[in-house]
Formats: C-alpha cells, structure tokens, sequence
C-alpha cells in the first residue's frame, strides 16, 4: 500500500550525484531555501540499494509513492502508460516494455548507449522506422504502438512480463554490456535487438539524417518491463517530479546541474517552503545514485524551533549521502 500522502510532495530527482563533476562542486553548493525547508522537515524513510540496480531511486520512490510493488526492473511504467493511453489490451493482465530507439556509440573499445532525446528524431521517422521493424516484432508475438513522442514506442508481449530492464536514466552515457540483458531470460531480446539493428542499417531514413549531420538510429533500447493486472490500480496521489537536474545529471555538467539547482531552490523547493511555513502537510523526497530519502513535517513546538534555529542541515551534507 502506498503510505499516507501529503498535500504537497515534492521528488527531486538527481538531487545527489557520484559523476566526477557533479561531486565536484557539490560542497561548495548554496541552497538556502533547501536548507530551510530540511530544517522544518524530518526524516520520515530512506531507500537505500546501490548504484547498479536497474531501478534508480527515483523510479522506487515514485513506485512506491503510487502503491506500485514490483521487483528490480520490473515496475510497469510501460504499462501505466499503456493503460493511461487506452491502449487495446492494456485494461488486463497484459506485459509491456518502453522501446526508445537510440544511437549506440560505437568505438574501438566499448559501445555506449546515447540519450535517445538527443537523436532529434521526427514523427514521420518514428513511424516510418515503426512500420518497418513491426513484421520483426510480430514474429515474437510483440505488437508495437506509437506513443506522442517520437522514437518511443510502447510493446505488448509476454516476452516483457518478468524480464527485469535497466532505466535509461541509469544507462545513458554508460557502457551498453554494463546493463545489458546477459540472462538466458534476455536471449529472444538479444536476437531480436540485432535482427532490428540490421535492419536499421540499411534504413534510407538513416542516410537521411546522416546528410543533414545528425545521428544515425541504430538499435533500441528496452525499459520499463512488467505487467499490472487490472485489479491493481495506482492508489497514491502522484508527486510533483522536479525532473530539470537530469539532463545536466546525465551529461555529468556540473557547471549546469549546479544551475539547474539554484534554480530548483529558487522555484519549486521555494513554493514547498512556502506551504510549510503555512502549515500546510508536505514532504520532500531527495534522489541521488543510490538512496532516495523522504523527508516530512516534524512535531511542531518547541522542539521543531530548536531545531530549525540551532541545528539547520547543511545541503551538501545531504546530497552528498544520497
């Protein structure tokens, strides 16, 4: 079950990040507003794993902050937003997986998987290339969607119902064999994967783009695994996702995360403090590579004063455990 909800929850994503450059700057970082909402907030629970589960801590607090139960890489985001589109099937016991076709960036030493948002991939390609690798899909009893954003589309099949697949946001710039389906349950993927990636070579929507300097798609990639019976239904009242951190997070920026944070401080972080200082019931959630901490409103009197006057948590200090 999901826990009680708040009026207001804020979940940060990438709010802590390991990557050299991020790291970097972290404790010289100034986030007042930051620090004086921690001061007014208590911990309240703290999800604590590693930096190789395919699920980040983002998607775990989001899980569970919407009463989602499901095992590593396996928490059917695909099939929420089938059933959320009205997708045929989606209504049942059916499996579904994100298909996010990217570019994979090979060289003489390893292979590394591209932010699919930077392929600039139009509609009409998407479709295009849709319609050409679906009799590939079909032959594994895949059927394929497209959704509203180019280059991503949503996949039917029981091939999807227990295979646990890596997040993007935990492999976007990191090595494909690092987070690739090694398991004999990833095998049909496997095959399939490289029957699509020779397809996709001889794609003149690849020769297209290669003439005007952008990228050339050149496999998929896989996520957002598992099915949600139609007896579960999602009974949290979904956080407000600061999701601004991640692409600078993801690029290991850490001249623009450190932006990108002023700038949280300044907006939303500011509107959360706002509403404590009201009164008003909220939380706050801080996600970095492997812990996602929750924090909530503390007992107020006395003892809440103490600690906001004479104990305030220096920011750094918790995004750094994260």
């Amino acid at each position: 079950m999901a826990e009680s909800s708040p009026a207001r929850h804020l979940l940060i994503p990438f709010a802590g990040r390991g990557s050299p450059a991020c790291r970097a700057l972290l404790p010289g970082i100034r986030l007042p507003r930051l620090e004086a909402l921690l001061a007014r907030l208590a911990p309240a629970s703290i999800d604590t794993q590693d930096d190789t589960t395919f699920s980040p801590p983002h998607e775990r607090a989001l899980a569970a902050a919407l009463g989602l139960q499901a095992a590593d890489g396996c928490i059917p985001w695909a099939a929420c937003d089938a059933r959320r589109l009205g997708l045929p099937g989606s209504e049942g016991d059916t499996a579904w997986g994100w298909i996010d076709l990217c570019n994979w960036q090979v060289d003489l030493s390893d292979v590394v998987l591209g932010d699919p948002a930077q392929t600039r991939l139009e509609a009409d390609e998407s479709q295009t290339l849709l319609d050409a690798a679906r009799p590939l899909f079909e032959e594994d009893a895949i059927r394929l969607h497209m959704t509203s954003t180019p280059g991503r589309w949503l996949a039917c099949g029981d091939l999807f119902r227990t295979l646990p697949t890596a997040s993007l946001d935990r492999a976007i710039g990191n090595s494909i064999s690092q987070w690739s389906h090694m398991t004999d349950a990833g095998r049909p993927l496997r095959r399939l994967q490289n029957e699509v990636q020779m397809l996709l070579y001889t794609e003149r929507v690849n020769d297209q783009r290669t003439a005007r300097g952008l990228p050339p798609i050149n496999s998929f990639w896989l996520s957002g695994t598992g099915a949600m019976p139609a007896s579960v239904q999602p009974d949290g009242v979904e956080p407000v996702v600061v999701d601004s951190l991640r692409d600078a997070a993801l690029r290991d920026d850490g001249a623009g995360w450190a932006a990108a944070w002023h700038a949280v401080d300044d907006g939303p972080v500011a509107e959360l403090l706002a509403d404590c200082e009201r009164g008003a019931d909220v939380a706050l959630t801080l996600c970095g590579d492997s812990s996602a901490q929750r924090f909530s409103v503390q007992q107020r009197g006395l003892s809440g004063w103490i600690k906001r006057t004479f104990n305030r948590p220096r920011a750094a200090t918790v995004l750094e455990a994260l």
